[in-house]
């Protein structure tokens, strides 16, 4: 079992018809987009994504011009929305609720304030176990960037004292990659896959397909955590 997390970059745009090829190429269970947005571009990708059997769409209800979360599954779910989870940003966490977990997809904004790790954090600690994906736009000092910029590094920290796992880190340990690069140059790895403990057992691998974003479908390569 597959699940894919990307940001699409500013909901796509003019990329849809090659973002959704190499999605349904792919042939993930389940795809969350970061930068999803709720205009005439989301409606495109609902209806090619649909067409090749994701017929389970999770969608906010953020402006047409807001870059929000989705997660679009060929699996059952319950879905299930957080309006509340932040007074500014409670459009960018959605979540897809199956039989062994629950699929957390998020877009966490870019160095502004907000408190969804927190509502993560708390999340995260529910009996059902937890998969997080998607951009967090974060991740740890000299770990996922040369430097130390990254804001929110403590909350990471956080959840991994609640119990959650970097899926990655836990496959490739201390290994330097990143999914997103400046114009100078430099790299970060703000795409993350945190799982509970408890899925550690089914977790096969989790890596990156950097050919989608030097082929220029986004600037964030995408995600794939595999269970089985």
């Amino acid at each position: 079992m597959k699940i894919l997390s990307w940001n699409i970059r500013q909901g796509g745009g003019t990329r849809i018809a090659n973002i959704c090829k190499g999605l349904t190429d792919y042939n993930a269970e389940i795809i969350v987009l970061s930068e999803y947005r709720n205009n005439h571009s989301g409606i495109q990708i609902r209806n090619l994504l649909l067409r090749a059997g994701y017929r389970y769409q999770n969608i906010s209800a953020a402006q047409p011009n807001e870059n929000s979360a989705a997660i679009f599954s060929k699996l059952p779910s319950n879905q299930k929305l957080f309006p509340n989870s932040d007074p500014t940003y409670g459009h960018n966490i959605v979540a897809n609720q199956y039989e062994a977990f629950t699929v957390y997809g998020m877009y966490l904004p870019h160095k502004k304030k907000h408190v969804l790790f927190d509502f993560l954090v708390k999340e995260s600690i529910k009996p059902t176990p937890s998969i997080l994906v998607g951009d967090f736009n974060t991740g740890k000092n000299y770990i996922d960037q040369k430097g130390d910029s990254f804001w929110y590094t403590d909350k990471l920290l956080e959840l991994e004292d609640n119990g959650c796992v970097d899926a990655f880190r836990h496959v490739h340990t201390d290994v330097r990659e990143y999914s997103w690069y400046s114009h100078q140059g430099n790299g970060y790895r703000y795409d993350h896959t945190y799982v509970s403990n408890s899925i550690l057992p089914v977790v096969k691998n989790c890596h990156y397909i950097h050919e989608w974003r030097e082929e220029g479908l986004s600037d964030h390569s995408p995600m794939v955590l595999v269970l089985g």
